[in-house]
């Protein structure tokens, strides 16, 4: 049941899109102004260029065995039982980062839109339509996906001409004072949150996807229209907001949108821009626990999926609970531990792939 599923290269660039763009539409603009100040947009431009480096190196892993999913591409390389043990790294990481992709959901909600609502109701009802759209499959899933799209980058045109008065190109003013180092340091966090733990997607790519040529175009492609999404957010937030408010702000974008009024009559509409953070959100959210579902069914060599993902789910939610005491420890976690344990999973483990494959392949 599990090789039956195709989608076409247009329904993966889709996912790449959400994916990439995901949760940095709110968060990275804070990140990268803290470190890069006024140069922030520097950052993630150049972040997005290295980020594609990375996607690069993704493709070439999957073209080597375009018939195999990463959890598969792990163990035939590394053999069966050391190939168990980083492919259960893999999965576990993935069903962290989706528990803490609904922590994310529970905690912006409950601060900003629904005070009075208890997290743990926000983040069981996100991870019921979570569960809903893995149990649909990829092909319903993806589709979900084309349709939102749409929808997604009108509001986001929408929200971009109505802010676009309130810009004020001084704050962006010395550019280049940072230098360089401090620039290129400051993106490696946006190239984590984009890019690097984009080595989900080769669960499904390219081996669900029927049109190989056309999928690694999608792959790049969709990963630098995302990477200029967050570029314009970026510049927009320092623009509009100054350094000092975007750096200092925890979702500095959300608070962009409160500052549109035109003419006094179209205003507070900062719902607009949650409702763009829900839909990328639960696109990256659906991918992570696909990818932990997955790949936990090849580990125990299931025939199906779909039993997973139910008490996956439930774990999901108790993590999502339980996983960070506060605000403050999980931005320190986030900086720290989070981006280790990312880089190990997203950047060494693929590293460590290919020279196991240029050692097997030269004795044959």
């Amino acid at each position: 049941m599990m090789q039956d599923v195709k989608i076409n290269p247009y329904q993966f660039l889709v996912l790449v899109i959400l994916f990439t763009i995901g949760t940095s539409i709110l968060t990275v603009p804070s990140a990268l102004a803290t470190d890069a100040k006024q140069d922030a947009w520097i950052a993630a431009i150049i972040g997005t260029g290295i980020g594609l480096l990375i996607i690069w190196l993704f493709i070439t892993i999957a073209h080597w065995f375009p018939h195999l999913t990463y959890v598969q591409i792990i163990e035939k390389l590394f053999g069966r039982w050391i190939g168990k043990v980083f492919s259960a790294l893999f999965v576990l990481t993935s069903l962290f980062f989706a528990s803490e992709l609904l922590y994310y959901f529970g905690l912006f909600l409950n601060i900003h839109m629904m005070p009075n609502t208890p997290m743990v109701v926000l983040n069981i009802l996100m991870a019921g339509i979570v569960v809903m759209g893995v149990r649909l499959g990829l092909e319903t899933f993806a589709r979900t996906a084309e349709i939102l799209i749409v929808v997604f980058f009108v509001i986001l045109f929408i929200l971009v001409v109505f802010i676009s008065p309130e810009i004020k190109f001084e704050n962006i003013q010395p550019v280049y004072e940072m230098g360089t180092k401090k620039i290129v340091q400051s993106s490696i966090f946006y190239v984590i949150v984009s890019s690097v733990d984009a080595i989900v997607l080769l669960m499904i790519f390219p081996s669900v996807i029927n049109k190989m040529k056309q999928a690694k175009k999608s792959f790049l492609i969709g990963n630098l229209i995302g990477g200029i999404v967050i570029i314009v957010i970026t510049i927009l937030c320092v623009t509009v907001l100054g350094v000092d408010k975007t750096a200092s702000e925890i979702y500095p974008s959300y608070e962009l949108t409160k500052k549109i009024n035109i003419g006094n009559f179209v205003q507070r509409i900062e719902g607009l821009m949650a409702s763009l953070w829900v839909i990328t959100l639960y696109f990256k959210t659906t991918l992570y626990f696909y990818a932990s579902v997955l790949g936990m069914a090849q580990i125990l060599n299931l025939k199906d999926y779909r039993p997973l993902t139910l008490p996956l789910g439930m774990i999901a939610v108790v993590l999502s609970l339980v996983i960070y005491p506060n605000v403050m420890y999980q931005q320190h976690w986030d900086s720290t531990t989070g981006n280790s344990l990312t880089l190990s999973i997203g950047l060494f483990l693929p590293l460590l792939l290919v020279v196991v494959y240029a050692i097997r392949k030269r004795t044959g």
